[in-house]
């Protein structure tokens, strides 16, 4: 049997790792475990009143009273936080962290003047970057569902 000499090179130059579905299983649940960090500390900022965003949540969703919506918005936060590390119900729970971070995009259509420089969309804000950055929030989420086993 002959063996290809880039081959030869490419196994002599790769990194030992442990096994391969060992290091997927591995980081899918720190990926679980991340995005349930992420939502529990957001999460009590806002049942505290820490959180620096309550005013933009306020003036994104002005139909509702924020004295309310922000505390009321962590603690779903912190419930889909404790749902993701426990890997409970995942399905559901990925499903609402998605549209969740999907409404915080209404930050670009209520406000644009306070996410883009100058009304440019090229230029974000740094409320504009805050919002932006859930598009990665959203694709791990993704990722988390899309590795589930199939229902029978």
């Amino acid at each position: 049997m002959h063996t290809h000499p880039r081959a030869l090179q490419q196994t002599a130059t790769r990194p030992a790792l442990p096994s391969w579905s060992l290091t997927h299983h591995a980081s899918l649940r720190l990926l679980r475990w991340s995005l349930g960090l992420v939502f529990v500390w957001f999460g009590a900022l806002k049942i505290t009143g820490a959180t620096p965003v309550a005013a933009l949540v306020g003036r994104t969703v002005p139909f509702l009273d924020r004295t309310w919506f922000v505390p009321a918005l962590g603690i779903f936060e912190v419930m889909l936080a404790i749902a993701l590390v426990a890997g409970w119900q995942l399905r559901w729970v990925v499903t609402a962290m998605v549209a969740h971070l999907c409404g915080t995009f209404l930050v670009f259509v209520t406000q644009p003047n306070v996410a883009f420089q100058h009304g440019n969309p090229l230029l974000l804000t740094t409320e504009g970057e805050f919002v932006f950055k859930n598009i990665v929030l959203i694709t791990a989420g993704l990722v988390v569902a899309t590795q589930l086993p199939r229902r029978a």
